[in-house]
């Protein structure tokens, strides 16, 4: 008994066979499937349908090469596990694509090695890179810029170090100050603040503008607490110990974190404590669940949307607004700031 023999697989149809079989030009095949190029109207037709027949597809990273604009956008992203990043990374797929732009998501996890993922893009001769990631280390800084001279731009960080590279941000320092000026209002008089990693305070300036404003009325932060990371359960994990550790006499009446996830973190550790109303929380970047009728966090949403897309304009060519509604946020008032 021999073996079926594997039915063989048809070569692709290229636009040769195309032009050949619709009776013109290979170059008129390709004005055929360029957006904004006019063919006339009936070639047009015949073209599709031999097309459509023989199961042609034009090869666009191909024909983008060859105008060195190839439509991919990188977005270089760590945190995968903050609710926010997902956030961030709906937004720009989808702003992108509206645009006929291919997104290319890179994972730069602290650890990993930056320089093969770097690479990757370098291979594909990316337009642009969006970056979004706690830190832009010296060394991915140089690995993206020594490889292939592209358009690199933060968002939601600053950059002071290198300032070759354009930073799309709120006004952290503002935002903070406002976060201060509502924790003061409450007639509060010891605060905490709650870090992510240990990163220099001009990536964000929120912690900046909050001890600013608490300066202002002789007030200072008197707890700093380190999570580590934007993870839930590193912000529950520093509360729990806290509270364990210091008497309910000494402890904070106020705590601003540094983001949303924390915040709940925070709060769960207080819920698990018994004693959820015990201290005012104050968390940052309007994820959805800080909306849930269980936390009811007061945070400060940044409106990522508007960041997303001014970095989208301005990696795509399209008119940019220095001035925009994108860098301020807005202050959103529910039950976590108020202590009972």
């Amino acid at each position: 008994m021999t073996d079926a023999k594997k039915p063989q697989k048809q070569p692709k149809a290229n636009a040769t066979a195309v032009a050949k079989l619709a009776g013109v030009s290979k170059w008129t095949v390709s004005r055929a499937f360029t957006p904004g190029a006019y063919v006339a109207p009936d070639t047009k037709e015949r073209i599709m349908a031999v097309a459509a027949e023989l199961g042609y597809r034009p090869n666009l990273l191909a024909r983008s090469l060859t105008k060195r604009n190839t439509h991919i956008i990188a977005i270089a992203m760590d945190e995968f596990k903050n609710t926010h990043a997902m956030r961030i990374l709906d937004a720009a797929t989808k702003q992108l694509q509206a645009r006929g732009y291919l997104a290319l998501v890179l994972n730069i996890t602290a650890g990993d090695d930056y320089q093969s993922v770097i690479e990757m893009a370098d291979q594909l001769q990316v337009d642009g890179i969006l970056f979004f990631a706690n830190t832009l280390s010296n060394e991915l800084f140089e690995i993206a810029h020594s490889l292939h001279s592209v358009p690199l731009i933060q968002i939601c960080r600053n950059s002071e170090e290198h300032r070759n590279i354009e930073n799309i941000n709120i006004d952290g320092f503002q935002a903070g100050r406002e976060i201060g000026q509502l924790l003061i209002a409450q007639g509060y008089h010891r605060f905490g603040y709650m870090k992510g990693p240990d990163t220099d305070s001009g990536h964000l300036l929120r912690m900046d503008g909050y001890q600013h404003e608490l300066s202002l009325a002789n007030l200072n932060v008197d707890l700093m607490l380190l999570a580590g990371k934007y993870e839930r359960k590193a912000g529950y994990s520093i509360m729990k110990d806290y509270l364990l550790n210091t008497p309910a006499e000494q402890r904070i009446d106020a705590i601003f974190c540094e983001n949303d996830i924390l915040a709940i973190g925070v709060l769960e550790a207080l819920y698990e404590a018994g004693d959820i109303n015990s201290i005012a929380v104050v968390g940052f970047d309007g994820i959805d669940e800080a909306d849930s009728p269980v936390w009811n966090l007061t945070t400060y949403d940044q409106q990522t949307e508007k960041q997303i897309s001014e970095a989208v304009n301005r990696l795509t060519g399209e008119n940019s607004d220095e001035q925009a509604a994108w860098r301020t946020g807005k202050l959103i008032l529910r039950k976590s700031h108020i202590k009972r």
